[in-house]
């Protein structure tokens, strides 16, 4: 009973585990009751203590008196012993004891938490102390104007403060004693129950328990052996007599005497295990599970049971192919069509039916679906894939351009959009019509089957695949046929996807191509390199411009728009031709990204009126103006990164631009900075691509722009080579577009100024003037155009405008012209009548000038016209 091995010796354990476990959870809860009963006395006492000590009258009047020790340290100790607390502290604001039970302590610095208590509330913590785990109150000592004048801290051991656990521990046992007893009781009583229930029954009930046992014995369906240590046969059913055709009299004779076969006639009399062990008995297999029966104790000997698996082989073979074929089918639906890329979607075709389905496999695509056109049946088709067990085949080799003839298979597969099965291909005349030499050279290989089946998309024929055989000697048949039709049929849904694909990429290249500048325009303000790099797969919205100004200085804009395809580039298309429109109106940053972002905004109006556009969303644009003259910079950015600044002494800086909302947004204003350049700065815009993946952060990406502007070289060129070296990523996810323009000046004798008084007469003044600078320029062939634009210039300016008025002549690319005014009153040209006798100013300075223009600024406008120069 107690062994472990009956029922009830289980039960016995099991009853003692229970008591066992309820005993340590009686006493786990005790402890922790016990434990929390201590702390929240000793809080609660601490905290007593503590206050009742602030509150007893002289505290304050003590603390304020000039040895507070003498008077506090005394009625401390004693409120200590009568309150059985260990120890009471009183101390000024500042956390300095004047008391403590161990005088060598006083005047030293409190250890604990008093900031609460400074400010009027008390504290209780728990820490831990030299004395062991101890919890300590805080309170504050309030003079009667409710001002903090010191502290009071009492503190008491937990081990110190009561508990019952001693007391509740016998009466724990005791339960638990009088628990094992009773599972004691209890297993005994279920032991002898259950031996009485196995050792009651009677012969008429072992009888029947026999029979039973006899009957199942013989009417099962699969057959039993039972042979001795000797290895005589004791017990052979009807099955077992049925499968190995036993004789009658089998039992009680050796196995190896009653007509078996030698190997199950070896396995019988060996008595060793076997697991599902296969014997052929005349034209059956026969499955046979052997086991010894002394394991347990029982007798010497074994027990063997046969079944029948000759049909079951057969479907289990069956089963295996289908199985094959499905997880094919599986692995086509998720190896094929992995990237977007028609030749590599037709070699993964390939290279999934070699060798598992056809030793060699030609893929043939219509040379326009290369090019993600849609077919032309009347064109050549292109071996875009050829994957096979060997290498030396003599298949037409792959980028070969083939015409099937009419006869072959291939042709009539492409013909009818049907599979082709030719299971000899000796004997196919049609087949051997397309080359006979080459044919003859393939058939001579060994390649001697052949399913062609075309590669449809919906209406379209996109090709044709062929399926060859050489190493397995039986043909292709129909079964083979279908799953052939299957896994093509799988492929082609994703080769006309990538050829989708490669059409709308196609497109969406060119358009970004022509969207984005050639060239860059001719100026002397900046030297300028660039580079822009599309992303791994499509097109994004990333784009730059250098547009030219008037007096000589130079705008540069970086822009992105969120998102890849069509949509992104035409929105950039957009917003550059808008930045190009605006910077013709030469404008402040600020005010062209405020007219750019209502433009955006206009755009997602009118786009979601219609449900198959989409807004804009993301757009960024930095604008930057240069002045070569003043050697001022001027930025403003819309939710770009900020621009990397390169001194001439290799110091790098990100400038600090004001960052205003992204494009589109509206409602907030956009602000610019200004910065006055040492010539030689190099200024580096940039798009987000550049900075920011998935792996980084952009603080990351930035500092790493920083460290490679600055080990780069001067130059311009060699900047963006070494920015892309260190920061290009291996499969860019988004565009890149980069900028670097190194600073010029235009030096003091390139620019002259003359104040204009306010009079007719210094009209001619300033004529002399510049026709002398232009005489020391070597410039008199100018001379004559330039007193009749700047003596329209100005008279306009006497006559329409406001004091003061200067003029400035620029020698740069071109000759400019330009004459400022406080009035912001702009002229317009118009033609005038043949009576009238002004209005023909204008219209002189546009036919002489090359360009002109206005140019507002916060107090006025510059009127400038430009000449070319030799």
């Amino acid at each position: 009973m107690l062994s472990g091995r009956s029922v009830a010796g289980q039960v016995f354990v099991l009853h003692l585990m229970i008591v066992l476990l309820l005993v340590v959870a009686a006493v786990v809860a005790l402890v922790l009751q016990v434990r929390r009963d201590s702390t929240q006395e000793a809080r609660n006492r601490s905290l007593a203590v503590a206050e009742t000590f602030a509150n007893a009258p002289g505290v304050t009047e003590a603390l304020e008196a000039p040895d507070p020790t003498a008077v506090l340290q005394p009625r401390a100790e004693a409120v200590r012993k009568q309150a059985h607390v260990d120890f009471v502290v009183v101390m000024n604001t500042d956390g300095i004891r004047y008391t403590h039970p161990k005088p060598d302590r006083i005047g030293r610095q409190f250890v604990g938490t008093i900031a609460p208590a400074l400010a009027g509330e008390p504290v209780v913590e728990e820490i831990e102390g030299t004395i062991g785990q101890l919890v300590q109150a805080v309170v504050p000592v309030e003079d009667p104007d409710g001002r903090v004048v010191g502290l009071v801290s009492a503190g008491i051991t937990t081990e110190h403060v009561g508990g019952a656990a001693e007391d509740q521990m016998p009466l724990v046992l005791g339960a638990a004693l009088a628990a094992l007893a009773l599972a004691t009781a209890g297993a005994a009583l279920v032991s002898r129950r259950l031996l009485r229930q196995t050792h009651g029954l009677g012969p008429h009930e072992m009888t029947r328990m026999y029979e039973h046992h006899d009957a199942v014995l013989h009417a099962v369906r699969e057959g039993v052996i039972i042979v001795d240590g000797d290895g005589t046969l004791m017990l052979a059913n009807d099955e077992a007599h049925r499968l190995y055709g036993l004789p009658e009299d089998a039992e009680g004779r050796h196995v190896r005497d009653i007509g078996l076969d030698p190997g199950t006639a070896d396995l019988l009399s060996s008595g060793r295990v076997a697991t599902d062990e296969v014997h052929l008995v005349g034209d059956r297999l026969l499955a046979v599970n052997q086991r010894p029966t002394d394991r347990a104790g029982g007798p010497p000997g074994s027990v063997a049971t046969v079944r029948d698996s000759t049909e079951l082989r057969a479907l289990s073979g069956r089963a295996e192919a289908s199985r094959e074929r499905l997880n094919m089918l599986y692995d086509a639906g998720v190896g094929i069509g992995t990237s977007l890329d028609v030749t590599r979607t037709a070699e993964e075709l390939a290279e999934l039916a070699v060798p598992r389905f056809a030793d060699f496999v030609t893929v043939d695509l219509f040379e326009s679906v290369l090019a993600g056109g849609h077919p032309d049946p009347s064109g050549a088709l292109r071996r875009t894939a050829m994957t096979g067990i060997a290498e030396d085949a003599p298949l037409y080799p792959k980028e070969e351009k083939i015409r099937w003839v009419p006869t072959s298979p291939q042709a009539v597969s492409l013909a009818t959009g049907r599979p082709v099965l030719e299971p000899r291909l000796g004997e196919a005349p049609g087949w051997q019509a397309q080359d006979l030499e080459r044919s003859g050279q393939i058939v001579e290989y060994g390649i001697h089957s052949l399913i062609t089946v075309p590669l449809r998309a919906g209406a379209l024929v996109l090709g044709v695949v062929s399926f060859w055989r050489s190493r397995k000697p039986d043909p292709f048949d129909t079964d083979e046929l279908a799953l052939a039709e299957e896994l093509v049929a799988r492929a082609a849904v994703s080769i006309d996807n990538a050829r989708r694909y490669t059409r709308e990429h196609s497109m969406a290249v060119t358009l970004q191509r022509s969207l984005l500048p050639r060239t860059l325009p001719e100026q002397s303000a900046l030297e300028i390199a660039y580079r822009y790099l599309p992303a791994q797969a499509g097109v994004g919205g990333d784009w730059f411009d250098v547009l030219p100004l008037s007096g000589g200085r130079v705008a540069l804009v970086v822009g992105d728009v969120v998102g890849h395809g069509l949509h992104a580039a035409a929105t950039m298309g957009r917003l550059r031709t808008a930045v190009h429109n605006f910077s013709a109106l030469d404008l402040p940053p600020e005010e062209l990204l405020a007219l750019l972002d209502e433009l955006v905004a206009r755009i997602d109006q009118d786009e979601a009126q219609d449900e198959h556009s989409a807004p804009v969303t993301g757009a960024t644009c930095l604008y930057a103006v240069y002045d070569p003259v003043s050697r001022r910079c001027t930025v403003a950015r819309a939710g770009h990164p900020p621009p990397a600044l390169v001194r001439p002494d290799r110091g790098v800086e990100f400038w600090d631009v004001p960052a205003g909302p992204p494009l589109g947004l509206g409602g907030l204003p956009f602000e610019s900075a200004e910065l006055e350049l040492p010539e030689g700065s190099r200024l580096v815009l940039y798009t987000d691509g550049l900075v920011e993946d998935r792996r980084h952060d952009i603080d990351v990406g930035l500092e790493e722009l920083r460290e490679a502007l600055s080990r780069a070289g001067d130059s311009p060129e060699d900047t963006c080579r070494v920015v892309l070296e260190s920061r290009r990523p291996v499969r860019a996810g988004d565009d890149i577009a980069l900028i670097v323009a190194r600073t010029r000046a235009l030096g003091a004798d390139r620019v002259a100024e003359w104040q204009v008084p306010a009079d007719p007469a210094a009209v001619g003044e300033v004529r002399a003037a510049v026709n002398r600078k232009l005489a020391e320029w070597g410039l008199d062939e100018l001379a004559f155009s330039t007193e009749l634009i700047l003596s329209e210039l100005v008279t306009n300016a006497l006559r329409y405008g406001g004091a003061p008025i200067r003029v400035r002549v620029l020698r740069d690319r071109n000759l400019i012209c330009e004459v400022y005014d406080s009035s912001s009153t702009s002229p317009h040209l118009r033609y005038a009548a043949m009576t009238d006798e002004g209005g023909r100013g204008l219209f002189l300075v546009a036919q002489l000038a090359e360009r002109w223009g206005t140019r507002y600024l916060p107090a006025g406008k510059v009127i400038w016209a430009e000449q070319p120069i030799g």
